[in-house]
């Protein structure tokens, strides 16, 4: 097999190549597609092409991946719209993307399963510096910050030792 053969000689075909492994946002598909050919009117014809045969459409793909992130990977809002922005999405499909995931997810729960995994890996005793890492890797999950206090502050095995004594070492 030749070179020629083995790559995509117009947008077009090296667009469906794309879509085959996994979905594109239109800007993230342009962006990939110039780079791949430069800018011009094959790019533009090839992506036109692609949003007329229904391949590309940004409110479907923030839909599904949004209800992925949040189902699969147990994300939080903030980290799914993110995510959102950084695939390009179009503004004006991610907040309506982001409420029909969280119909389907409850957010809560998700900080529920998130924040019961950390505890289980949470090492003795707990100190505030470890409630801050703890905090911290919610918050990078994509959940509020107050929620996230809101769930720690539940929790009594989460209450911080006094750095000052140990436990076993209080004064008689």
């Amino acid at each position: 097999m030749d070179q020629s053969s083995r790559r995509p000689s117009e947008p077009l075909e090296a667009a469906l190549g794309m879509l085959a492994r996994r979905s594109y946002s239109v800007a993230e598909m342009r962006r990939a597609l110039e780079k791949k050919f430069g800018e011009g009117a094959p790019v533009g014809a090839a992506v036109a092409r692609l949003r007329e045969l229904g391949y590309l459409d940004d409110k479907k793909f923030a839909a599904l991946y949004a209800s992925s992130l949040a189902r699969n990977r147990g994300f939080g809002s903030h980290r799914i719209r993110r995510e959102l922005k950084a695939k390009l999405v179009d503004y004006k499909y991610i907040e309506p993307a982001l409420g029909q995931a969280f119909e389907e997810v409850d957010e809560r729960q998700l900080l529920e399963r998130a924040l019961l995994k950390k505890i289980k890996t949470l090492r003795r005793p707990v100190t505030p510096a470890r409630i801050y890492s703890l905090c911290q890797s919610l918050m990078r999950q994509g959940f509020r910050s107050d929620d996230i206090m809101k769930a720690v502050r539940s929790r009594p095995e989460l209450k911080p030792v006094s750095g000052d004594v140990a436990p076993d070492e209080e004064e008689f």
